[in-house]
């Protein structure tokens, strides 16, 4: 065989070869992406341990940065991370790492989102370790994270003023359950409805969920155990008697150190050793004089931490925040009635507490009222004399590094109240003295044929209604709500139809009126009722005009001050009193305490007159008059009236037709007519002789 022979015969070899190793690479390259498909981890780069580093790296930027720890997604971001190392191999050594450090991670989500739900999936997860990972390390920290949890209670991020906040209102809970179980205990009707007992429970219980870690939880723990237990004795239900026992036992368990855990102690054993109860037997005196005497112990407990401010001050040092600036103190007076209010640039917990006279270091009878995490202003007068019937002065000062205290030196008084209202925030102190109204001097006519006006002659005899106020809603910046058209507001509206009420009510039925304000000028809304209250006014009335986000709505309603019972009423008032919703919820929890009832039965009747009058006098002479009737809502502006006081939404100020009838001449004439005859039906269903005009010339002859 010749050498180009050979040649050819290796080159056809070399391309056998070249086409089987060919056809051989291809078929393992294929093998490979199959194992592939089926065993995904198996060629991943990420292992468990990868997978840690990476989920560490993530939680440290997080941890890094300030405004992302505000995104949630931020934080579910990281948690997945470390989630997934576990699910990638849970028998993995780095598994139970990173299951703990999901945990963890949602566990300091909850400082700053509140969720309970957050709270929970941390348990879960810590609860998760210590079951699948018994011999790991991580063990042990879950079941620490889980103690150092529930001991918790508040987040550690919560400012100090959401702690000081949670403890003011689980104080305010305590005192609603407790007014909740009084009228309970005193009705001896709703004690026969299982209901009944469980509401005030629930109040009670409450207390104990708003702050379980603040000074008023073991009460209210405490309460419900005992009402539990009283409730037993109604219904023999073994239920009950076991829900006592348990709430006794976490009474004991969560608060060793308080006075509540012996008095749990000894109502469990006093459970205990009790048989079925019989409902009417001769120990029954007996038993409400022990519970009695234990509530009387529970309310020298309780009074003791609402004056007391040592538990407040320990929570605020250990946290912190920017303090609050009280900027002034005003004051409205007559010789009756005083209204002091404390004004601060944003919201802040307070107590109050009255002290008596002390001869000894020449002090007056004196109530203070001390702001927390509070800063005097610049400008604030720290002394202000007021001089009238009732009080001296009000002294201001910072008491300590971060409190305000605010002192009302006192005279004489009958009562007081205080509450705060928000946006500004501030706080309203009102007095009220022994001192009844002035004795006005007996008026004669000048000559025998004069006559006596009737206005003067029902204050001569002090019958009915003599003297009215009309407050014109907002004004100055205060806009109100804007028109359906444009440039119309109803500061503007609501100032022209006081105005032609006051003439109408002077007119037609002969009463002093004033107006709490006459030009575009702003007045806050306890100004407004501490003039009406100084001016010893029988009615007070205030002007406003409604909107809605549906300018399809319509209609003239009436309110006067109380709880609200509808999402519409909580909506008008949250607007007339420029605050929120939420507010008004707060509000509403307070109001009982600050209402008067004769006087809210005085202005339901007012308003229902007001409002009849309007809508019968309206619809015979407009059309469309909707009558939306007389509604409850807490407006500021009703807060402390001493007299009937209603608010009146004349119109939509929204609506296109009821916007052009609100700012026409002929409207705002018949509107005020409608309310002066309401007002005339109501002063003869209540002192039918206060209107009657007398002539004393006749008299004279017969």
């Amino acid at each position: 065989m010749n050498c180009r022979k050979r040649l050819k015969l290796l080159l056809l070899d070399a391309g056998n070869l070249i086409r089987i190793n060919r056809n051989f690479f291809l078929s393992c390259l294929i093998a490979c992406c199959i194992v592939a498909v089926m065993l995904p981890g198996t060629l991943s780069a990420a292992t468990p341990q990868d997978k840690y580093y990476q989920a560490e790296a993530c939680y440290k930027k997080l941890r890094n940065n300030p405004k992302k720890q505000k995104y949630r997604d931020n934080w579910l971001a990281c948690i997945e991370k470390f989630h997934d190392v576990y699910r990638q191999d849970p028998s993995d050594p780095w598994a139970a790492a990173g299951l703990y450090k999901s945990g963890e991670l949602y566990q300091k989500l909850y400082k700053y989102s509140l969720k309970k739900s957050d709270k929970k999936e941390a348990l879960d997860i810590y609860e998760r370790v210590i079951k699948f990972f018994p011999k790991s390390r991580y063990k042990g920290k879950s079941e620490n994270a889980i103690h150092s949890f529930s001991q918790e209670g508040t987040p550690k991020a919560a400012s100090k003023k959401v702690r000081n906040s949670k403890t003011v209102r689980a104080r305010d809970k305590y005192y609603q359950a407790e007014a909740c179980y009084k009228k309970l205990r005193n009705n001896p009707k709703k004690r026969k409805y299982r209901d009944n007992w469980l509401a005030c429970i629930e109040k009670f219980q409450d207390v104990y969920r708003q702050n379980p870690s603040g000074p008023w939880a073991a009460a209210g723990l405490y309460k419900s155990g005992e009402l539990y237990q009283k409730l037993y004795k109604y219904s023999l239900k073994k239920s009950d008697k076991k829900e006592a026992f348990d709430i006794y036992e976490r009474v004991k368990i969560s608060f060793p150190r308080s006075e509540y855990r012996r008095k749990a102690a000894d109502a469990k054993r006093t459970l205990s050793q009790a048989g079925t109860p019989k409902i009417a037997s001769k120990k029954e005196s007996h038993e409400k004089k022990d519970a009695k005497a234990t509530e009387d112990n529970i309310a020298k407990e309780i009074k003791m931490l609402s004056s007391a401010q040592t538990p407040i001050k320990k929570i605020i040092k250990t946290s912190e925040s920017k303090n609050v600036i009280v900027n002034g103190v005003r004051f409205w007076s007559n010789p009756s009635y005083t209204r002091v209010v404390i004004d601060a640039d944003s919201e802040t917990p307070y107590t109050h507490r009255l002290l008596k006279k002390d001869t000894s270091i020449k002090k007056p009878q004196r109530l203070y009222v001390d702001l927390s995490n509070s800063k005097m202003g610049k400008d604030i007068e720290k002394f202000i004399p007021i001089n009238d019937h009732l009080l001296s002065n009000v002294r201001a000062g910072q008491y300590a590094s971060d409190t305000v205290r605010v002192v009302v030196d006192i005279k004489s008084f009958k009562t007081y109240k205080i509450f705060s209202l928000n946006n500004p925030f501030r706080i309203v102190i009102d007095v009220w003295g022994r001192v009844a109204k002035a004795t006005l001097p007996l008026i004669k006519p000048d000559n025998k044929d004069a006559k006596i006006a009737s206005g003067a002659l029902a204050k001569q005899l002090s019958l009915g209604v003599s003297r009215i106020v009309i407050d014109p809603g907002h004004g100055g910046h205060d806009f109100g709500a804007p028109g359906y058209f444009k440039g119309v507001y109803e500061k503007d509206v609501v100032l022209k139809i006081a105005k032609r009420l006051a003439k109408k009510i002077r007119k037609k039925l002969n009463c002093d009126v004033f107006m709490t304000r006459k030009s575009d000028r702003h007045l806050t809304l306890e100004e407004r009722t501490a003039i009406a209250n100084t001016k010893n006014a029988d009615l007070f009335i205030s002007i406003h005009t409604n909107a809605a986000r549906d300018r399809k709505v319509f209609g003239v309603e009436t309110f006067f001050l109380n709880l609200a019972t509808d999402n519409d009423a909580i909506l008008v008032a949250a607007r007339e009193n420029a605050t929120s919703t939420k507010n008004i919820s707060d509000l509403q929890t307070i109001l009982s305490d600050l209402m008067q009832t004769t006087k809210i039965n005085e202005s339901t009747r007012l308003a229902i007159h007001v409002q009849e009058s309007m809508y019968n006098h309206l619809r015979r002479r407009f059309s469309r008059i909707k009558n939306k009737g007389v509604k409850q809502a807490p407006f500021y502006v009703l807060i402390g009236a001493q007299m009937p006081a209603i608010l009146i939404e004349t119109a939509f100020i929204s609506n296109s037709r009821e916007c052009k009838r609100l700012i026409s001449a002929k409207y705002q004439d018949q509107m005020c007519e409608a309310i002066v005859n309401g007002i005339q039906k109501y002063i003869r269903e209540t002192s039918p002789t206060a209107l009657i005009k007398t002539r004393p010339q006749k008299a004279s002859k017969g």
